[in-house]
C-alpha cells in the first residue's frame, strides 16, 4: 500500500475545502456581498428605485462595464429587479426586491459597527506597520 506524500496530502485537502466552500451557504453570500460595488448599490437603491445613470454617478468610480455585471448578479441572485417601461427611448429602473430590502437591516448594523470602530482599527494598523517595518 503506498503512501501519500505530505504535498499529495495537502493538495487533497486543498481541492476538499475548496469544494466545501463552493457548496457553503455563508461563503457563497458573502463572496456576492463582499464584492466591491454590491453595498453601494444596495445602499443607492435603498432610496428607491434608480435609473442606469443615476447609479453610475452615485457609485463613482465603477465603470460602465463593472455597474453593468454587478447589477446582472444582484439581478441574478434575486436581490434587485430591472423593469423596462415601454417609452421612447426605454426606460430602465433598478429597484430592490423585498430579498434585497431584507438585507439592508445587516447593512446598517455593519456601517454601524464599523463607524464606532474605525479608529480603533486606524490605530491596529499604525502599530501593525510600525512593528513590521522594522
Amino acid at each position: 500500500m503506498a503512501s501519500s506524500s505530505a504535498h499529495e496530502h495537502r493538495t487533497s485537502a486543498r481541492s476538499t475545502y475548496l469544494t466545501s466552500m463552493a457548496v457553503c451557504p455563508t461563503h457563497r453570500v458573502l463572496d456576492r456581498l463582499g464584492d466591491r460595488w454590491v453595498s453601494l448599490i444596495l445602499k443607492e437603491l435603498a432610496h428607491g428605485a434608480r435609473r442606469h445613470g443615476e447609479l453610475a454617478r452615485a457609485v463613482a468610480g465603477a465603470t460602465q462595464k463593472m455597474l453593468t455585471q454587478t447589477l446582472r448578479a444582484l439581478q441574478r441572485d434575486g436581490l434587485i429587479a430591472r423593469s423596462v417601461t415601454d417609452s421612447m427611448p426605454p426606460r430602465v429602473e433598478y429597484r430592490l426586491t423585498p430579498l434585497g430590502e431584507s438585507i439592508l437591516p445587516v447593512m446598517a448594523l455593519v456601517t454601524q459597527w464599523a463607524e464606532r470602530h474605525i479608529d480603533d482599527i486606524e490605530a491596529a494598523r499604525v502599530t501593525y506597520d510600525s512593528v513590521t517595518s522594522s
